[in-house]
C-alpha cells in the first residue's frame, strides 16, 4: 500500500512539473485549430487550395473514380439557412422541392436562389390548442361512420386494422361503456380523424385547417411513444398517426413516428416468422405479417419523399410475403387484396433501393449509369409482373383508389430526371463546355432514358386532373398533391428539351391551377406546393420574357406556347450536337382541350369558381390532358426505342460517366450559404 502511494504522488508531481509545457501546448493546438477554421470557411466562397487535401491511405476508395461517386449529388449535405436559435435543416437531394430550387436556378442563371421553406404545416401550438378542446367519444352510430369511412379510404390503399375485428372491436366498447382503456382510445381516435377528413369539409373545433386535427391531438397525447412491451395495437396507432401527419403537412412527424414503430415492430419480432406452435390464429399470423410490411412501406416511402435512408435493409427481413388465409369469407370480411400489397412491397423495395443506389454518398463498386439501369430494369419487371386486374385499362374515369394510388406511386418512382436535365442545362448553356475527355460526339451516342420520366408525369397528370374532374380527388390527402406538383414540374422542365413538347407548359399550368384549388379548399401540402410552382411560373415567364427581347433584337418572329401567350422555351443551337447518332427530336402533336361534358365539370368542381375567376385568362378548355391516343399507360415508359437501347447496354457501354462537379461549381448548387 505504501509503494502504491508513492508511485501515485510520484504520477502527480510529474503532471504538476509539466503543467505549464502542457498548457503551452493546449493554447498553441487551439490556435492552429481556430485558424484551420477560419481557412475552411473562406474556402466554401472560393476554391479549395487553401490547405493540401489529406492523402488518403492506400486502401481507401478512388474518389474521383465514377464506380465511387455519385454524380447526382455534390460532396456535402443541403441544408437550410443557419439559424442560432434552431438546428439547421436537411434538404433530402431526392425532395421534389429541392428539384424544383435547382430548376428555377437554372432559369434565373442564379445559383443562389433560395431554397423554398416549408411553412404550410400544422404547428406544434395549434396540435396542443386541439387537444385543449377535451375531445370526447362521439355517438356510437357517428363513431361507427367514421370508422367505416376510414377504412374504406385509407383502409383499401394501406394495410392498417383488421377490418372486421375493428367494427366489432367498436360495438364492444360503446355495449360495455369501457372507454377508459387508453389503447383503445388512441387507435380509435386516429380512425375517426380520417373519418372526419374525408367526410368534412372544414375542422369545427381547433384551429387547423384540416378535419379531424382535434381526434389526431387527442390520440397523439394519450399514445405512449416509448412502452417497453408493445402490443399490435399499439403499432396500428402508430401507423394510423404517421400516416396522418402527411394530411398535416407533418412529413417529420410522420417519418419518426413509423420509425418508432419500425423499431418497437423489431423488439418484438415481426422482421421474422413466428412458429406456428406460438400463435395458431390465421388471422392474427396474416394481421402481424401485413402490419410488419405496412411499416416497411412506410418507411420506404416516407424516407424517399425527404431523401433520408430506409432504416432497416432487405438482409435482415426474414418474414414471408402477405398470402390468403382460408376460408376465403373468412379473408375477405379482415384483409384487402393480396396481390396488391405484394405488389405495393415490392415497388417499396424498389424505392429503398433508389433512395440508397442514387441519392446517398454510398460507395458502390458498380458505375452510376450501371445502377441507374438496374433499377430501371426492376421497374420494367414490376410493370411486366403485375396481376391483370391491378392493371389501368383505357378509361382513367374507372380506375380504383387503390389502383390508381399504386400506378401514381410507381410514377414518382423517375430517379434519373435530376442528372439528365443537369447534364442538358450543362450542354445548353451559354459556356457550352464539355468536362475532359467526353467529347460531344460520346454524349450524343449515348441512350437517354429520360422519356421515360416524362411519360410517367404525363400519366400521373391525366390521373389526377381525371379524379379532380370526377370530384373523387381527396381534399386534404398528402400524395395527390405530391404527385400533381411533381409531374407539373416535370413537364414544366420537358419543354426545354427536344423530346418534349410546348404542350406539356398548358399541362403545367392545368397543375397549378388545381394546386390552387386545393390549397384555398384547406389542404396544406398543396399550399406549399402551389408556392413553389408559382415561383417556377414566375422564373419561366421572366425567362420568357428575356428570349423575348432577344429574339425581337434579332429579328425574329417569338415562338408561341400552347396556350398562345407568348414566346416558349427555346433550345440553343449548340444543341443537338453536329456530330449525333441520337434520332431526331420526336414532334409530339398538342393534345385535344378537353370536352365540353369535362369542361362543364371542372366548372362545377366545388372551389374551382374561385380559382378561375382568380385567373381569367385561362378558360376550362383550356385544362388539358398530355395524352396520345389510346391514352397513356404504365409500361409505355419503357416502350420507347430509346429506353429499349439504354436497357440493352452491356455493363461496359456504361462504364463511363462524369459526376457533375466535374463541369458545374459543386459549391454553387449544395452548399448551404445563401439559402
Amino acid at each position: 500500500m505504501t509503494i502504491w502511494h508513492r508511485r501515485e504522488d510520484t504520477t502527480s508531481l510529474g503532471i504538476a512539473a509539466y503543467m505549464p509545457s502542457y498548457l503551452n501546448l493546449l493554447e498553441s493546438e487551439n490556435q492552429r485549430l481556430k485558424e484551420q477554421s477560419a481557412s475552411s470557411a473562406n474556402a466554401t466562397e472560393a476554391d479549395h487550395d487553401a490547405e493540401p487535401e489529406p492523402v488518403p491511405p492506400a486502401d481507401a476508395p478512388d474518389e474521383s473514380n465514377t464506380s465511387v461517386r455519385n454524380p447526382l449529388i455534390g460532396d456535402r449535405a443541403w441544408f437550410h439557412r443557419y439559424d442560432p436559435s434552431t438546428p439547421p435543416l436537411f434538404i433530402g437531394e431526392a425532395a421534389c422541392t429541392a428539384f424544383a430550387t435547382r430548376f428555377r436556378r437554372f432559369l434565373t442563371g442564379n445559383n443562389a436562389l433560395p431554397h423554398i421553406p416549408r411553412t404550410q404545416y400544422v404547428k406544434e401550438e395549434q396540435i396542443a390548442e386541439a387537444n385543449a378542446t377535451n375531445v370526447q367519444w362521439p355517438s356510437f352510430h357517428q363513431a361507427r361512420l367514421l370508422v367505416k369511412i376510414a377504412i374504406r379510404q385509407v383502409g383499401s390503399i394501406y394495410h392498417l386494422v383488421l377490418r372486421k375485428s375493428t367494427l366489432e372491436k367498436l360495438e364492444e366498447i360503446y355495449r360495455t361503456g369501457d372507454f377508459d382503456c387508453t389503447v383503445n382510445q388512441c387507435k380509435f381516435f386516429a380512425l375517426f380523424a380520417f373519418g372526419e377528413a374525408y367526410s368534412m369539409r372544414a375542422e369545427p373545433l381547433s384551429g387547423s385547417r384540416v378535419p379531424g386535427t382535434s381526434y389526431f391531438a387527442r390520440a397523439l397525447s394519450l399514445g405512449q411513444v416509448l412502452p417497453e412491451r408493445t402490443s399490435i395495437t399499439h403499432l396500428e396507432t402508430l401507423l394510423l398517426l404517421s400516416l396522418f401527419s402527411y394530411y398535416l403537412n407533418r412529413r417529420h412527424s410522420a417519418l419518426v413516428l413509423i420509425g418508432t414503430a419500425l423499431r418497437l415492430g423489431l423488439s418484438i419480432g415481426l422482421n421474422h416468422n413466428i412458429p406456428e406452435s406460438q400463435l395458431i390464429d390465421p388471422v392474427e399470423r396474416q394481421h402481424r405479417i401485413r402490419i410488419w410490411w405496412t411499416i416497411y412501406i412506410f418507411d420506404r416511402m416516407w424516407g424517399s419523399k425527404m431523401g433520408h435512408p430506409s432504416q432497416i435493409p432487405d438482409d435482415d427481413i426474414h418474414l414471408d410475403m402477405p398470402s390468403n388465409i382460408s376460408p376465403a369469407q373468412l379473408h375477405e370480411e379482415q384483409f384487402t387484396d393480396t396481390e396488391y400489397l405484394t405488389a405495393n412491397v415490392k415497388l417499396a423495395r424498389i424505392v429503398g433501393e433508389t433512395i440508397a443506389k442514387l441519392y446517398s454518398r454510398r460507395k458502390y463498386s458498380e458505375t452510376f449509369l450501371q445502377r441507374v439501369q438496374k433499377l430501371l430494369k426492376a421497374l420494367k419487371s414490376w410493370v411486366e409482373t403485375l396481376p391483370e386486374h391491378l392493371r389501368l385499362n383505357d378509361d382513367p374515369g374507372t380506375y380504383m383508389k387503390h389502383i390508381s394510388s399504386l400506378h401514381l406511386s410507381f410514377n414518382q418512382v423517375c430517379p434519373y430526371l435530376l442528372y439528365t436535365f443537369t447534364y442538358h442545362f450543362f450542354l445548353t448553356s451559354e459556356n457550352n463546355q464539355l468536362p475532359k475527355h467526353q467529347p460531344r460526339e460520346y454524349l450524343s451516342a449515348r441512350p437517354n432514358p429520360r422519356r421515360s420520366c416524362i411519360h410517367a408525369a404525363r400519366h400521373s397528370h391525366t390521373l389526377i386532373l381525371t379524379k379532380w374532374i370526377n370530384g373523387s380527388l381527396p381534399v386534404f390527402g398528402y400524395f395527390h398533391a405530391h404527385y400533381l406538383f411533381s409531374s407539373a414540374l416535370v413537364l414544366a422542365m420537358s419543354s426545354f428539351l427536344p423530346i418534349g413538347s410546348p404542350s406539356d407548359l398548358g399541362a403545367f399550368e392545368s397543375g397549378l391551377e388545381v394546386l390552387r384549388s386545393m390549397s384555398e379548399n384547406g389542404n396544406l401540402a398543396a399550399s406549399e406546393f402551389y408556392h413553389n410552382l408559382e415561383q417556377v411560373k414566375q422564373c419561366l415567364d421572366l425567362r420568357k420574357s428575356k428570349e423575348s427581347k432577344s429574339t425581337s433584337i434579332a429579328g425574329q418572329q417569338p415562338s408561341t406556347t400552347a396556350s398562345g401567350s407568348g414566346p416558349g422555351p427555346t433550345i440553343p443551337s449548340t444543341f443537338p450536337p453536329t456530330v449525333s447518332t441520337v434520332p431526331p427530336a420526336t414532334t409530339v402533336s398538342d393534345p385535344p382541350l378537353l370536352t365540353t361534358a369535362e369542361a362543364d365539370l371542372i366548372s362545377n368542381n366545388p372551389g374551382y369558381g374561385h380559382a378561375q375567376g382568380s385567373n381569367p385568362t385561362l378558360p376550362p378548355g383550356n385544362l388539358t390532358f398530355p395524352t396520345t391516343a389510346g391514352g397513356i399507360t404504365t409500361a409505355m415508359a419503357f416502350l420507347e426505342p430509346t429506353m429499349q437501347d439504354f436497357l440493352a447496354q452491356s455493363d461496359f457501354d456504361l462504364g463511363l460517366l462524369h459526376p457533375v462537379d466535374t463541369f458545374m461549381n459543386d459549391e454553387n448548387l449544395y452548399t448551404c450559404h445563401g439559402l
